[in-house]
């Protein structure tokens, strides 16, 4: 892996992606099979949430302990990000006492920053604008399902958050068809479909934006939805039930799909709201695989970035 942190998707090319992946299977077999891996022995991992997590903190601690290494987790309490001192500073004194930082954070700046200052690898948990461990394994589970991305096409349906950014960008570093179903006002900003269209794609890749979710769906094997009302939104969650209203993913919409489309979601979901009861819990779902590969491509993360001294396949 040729970056030394991942703070979004957006530099990392698509051998940088194969690569996570490659590793990711590896481990993941390995695990099943009870191996022991010691990629980070001796290393510690600091933890730093600004935004609270039960997934990412979890699979991250659990990652860490399977590599041999060490977790210290900081909330925004214990280390006042960007209020008690300066990222600058902190960069440059946690640098001193870990061998990596996962920062969950509000804002993707909180990130850059870190990473521009601290001389170990940064990681992002999740951002406002980016949530690239997410994408990673949600590409990685599509993978697992099909072999491969030649026969891959994914929708999402709902707001044009950091989830749907991040996999608009995995898409497009993998030659994947893209669209994305959101009401008016909801989509993706010009500015980032600026920088989708500005990034090096791979062949295969396309991208289609619509207010229509059976539109957006009519092509895809892949149905992908997340909450409507992300973290620091709550105020805004009436409003955004009504709006998104006609954008649930149930049985009438993946209908519209491919036949076998399969549907996935990041988690947490809000049943019976941007997903019903009947596709969260039926033969379609894919949400539980997703989650638990969110550990293993971390896993793999964490070892090419922080235990890559001892990065060579076995």
């Amino acid at each position: 892996m040729k970056q030394k942190h991942l703070t979004s998707l957006i530099d990392l090319s698509t051998e940088d992606i194969l690569e996570i992946f490659e590793w990711a299977e590896r481990l993941k077999s390995r695990v099943a099979q009870g191996i022991r891996e010691f990629a980070l022995q001796g290393k510690t991992v600091g933890l730093i949430f600004e935004k609270a997590s039960m997934r990412t903190r979890v699979s991250f601690e659990v990652g860490i302990n399977q590599l041999g290494g060490h977790a210290v987790y900081m909330d925004q309490k214990a280390i006042g990000l960007g209020s008690r001192e300066s990222i600058k500073d902190l960069g440059r004194v946690i640098s001193r006492y870990v061998d990596g930082i996962v920062i969950r954070t509000f804002q993707q700046e909180n990130i850059n920053q870190l990473a521009k200052y601290a001389t170990i690898p940064i990681i992002n948990g999740l951002s406002d604008d980016y949530h690239p461990c997410q994408a990673l394994a949600d590409m990685f589970t599509i993978k697992q399902k099909l072999g491969g991305f030649e026969s891959a096409s994914l929708a999402f349906v709902g707001d044009g958050n950091n989830v749907a950014r991040s996999a608009a960008l995995a898409c497009a570093k993998l030659g994947v068809p893209f669209s994305l179903a959101s009401p008016e006002g909801y989509g993706f900003k010009q500015k980032f479909k600026d920088l989708l269209d500005g990034i090096e794609s791979k062949d295969g890749f396309s991208f289609l934006e619509t207010s229509d979710p059976k539109e957006a769906v009519k092509n895809a094997n892949f149905v992908y939805t997340d909450t409507w009302t992300s973290m620091g939104q709550e105020a805004e969650a009436d409003a955004r039930r009504k709006v998104f209203a006609d954008f649930q993913v149930n049985a009438d919409l993946l209908n519209a799909a491919r036949k076998g489309a399969l549907v996935m979601h990041c988690l947490p979901a809000h049943r019976g709201e941007e997903i019903t009861d009947e596709i969260m819990d039926g033969p379609a779902s894919i949400v539980y695989d997703q989650a638990e590969n969110r550990l293993h491509v971390q896993r793999a993360v964490l070892r090419l970035l922080i235990g890559a001294w001892n990065c060579q396949l076995q």
